[in-house]
């Protein structure tokens, strides 16, 4: 595992089209999950310890933006076949396991990772109503792999805000989490 932590917010910068196959069988198209308020795309994985550390919250989460509007879905881009615990197999036993309120996308060729420029799991790609990238940051504090609950997550904030203003907040802390497994 190499920690890597993401990039600064490319405010305004248009997502990517994409088509990729869920763990419910079906190919998702990113058009045909735009929320009316914003569009939430996650870059995670099964077996990263900082993608454990929130999943929970983090399916919670989802369930009250998509009531708000929000749209969400996770793409897995990891090497399955240097890493198993990513296959496509395990990724549909961690979304029951987790209650995905979303769709859960493998990307087997890394392609989108790479249009969208994800580094580490998990990466969180918030935009607008329009489509335009407006959070770049962190699900929230982590203090040795374990979340501090004092308050709502930095990602439910941030995608409250841009629900009322189509605006990220202008600090944002970075994600951090294991580097994409790139196939080689």
């Amino acid at each position: 595992m190499v920690l890597t932590k993401t990039p600064i917010c490319n405010f305004g910068e248009k997502a990517n089209s994409f088509e990729l196959k869920g763990t419910d069988g079906k190919i998702h198209k990113l058009e045909d999950h735009l929320g009316r308020n914003g569009t939430l795309i996650m870059f995670i994985c099964n077996h990263c310890p900082y993608v454990k550390a929130v999943i929970d919250d983090m399916v919670h989460d989802c369930k009250h933006l998509e009531k708000d509007g929000v749209k969400s879905l996770a793409i897995m881009s990891n090497d399955t076949n240097n890493y198993p615990e990513d296959s496509f197999d395990n990724m549909i036993n961690f979304a029951k396991k987790h209650s995905f309120v979303f769709p859960y996308l493998i990307d087997q060729t890394q392609k989108v990772a790479k249009n969208y420029g994800a580094v580490c799991t998990p990466d969180f790609f918030g935009y607008n109503n329009k489509l335009e990238l407006q959070y770049r940051g962190r699900f929230r504090e982590l203090r040795d792999l374990k979340p501090v609950k004092n308050s709502e997550s930095d990602l439910l904030k941030a995608m409250r805000l841009i629900i009322q203003t189509g605006k990220g907040p202008k600090e944002q802390i970075p994600s951090m989490g294991c580097n994409i497994k790139w196939i080689k």
